[in-house]
């Protein structure tokens, strides 16, 4: 091997080997800030979990309370019925009441006609 030759094999190498360096910290640099947005990302997806999680606990709570509130409004509409009932049934005892001192106290109709 000449000299030339030598000097070319060596600042072919030699060249490779910088361009490959320079290549090499690109592609981690690039890699870098490539990790560093996931990691942001990932930050941004568990903050956003979190809200979720909190709406779904206001949900929960909002759904719990809505259920309480239906069941003691049935409870009062079944206390409305039974307090109906019992004023349906104590009117039907007056209205017999009254019918009775209707025709104890007041003429029938043919003592009118007379």
């Amino acid at each position: 091997m000449s000299s030339d030759t030598k000097w070319i094999v060596g600042t072919t190498v030699g060249t490779l080997m910088v361009v490959g360096s320079l290549l090499s910290a690109q592609i981690g640099g690039q890699f870098s800030a490539v990790n560093t947005r996931f990691d942001d990302m990932n930050l941004r997806f568990d903050d956003m979990n979190l809200r979720f999680d909190d709406m779904n606990l206001r949900f929960d709570r909002f759904r719990d309370q809505v259920t309480r509130d239906i069941a003691d409004l049935r409870t009062d509409v079944r206390g409305l019925d039974t307090r109906m009932r019992a004023v349906e049934v104590t009117l039907g005892q007056v209205d017999q009441r009254l019918e009775t001192l209707e025709r104890l106290h007041l003429p029938g109709p043919e003592a009118r006609q007379e």
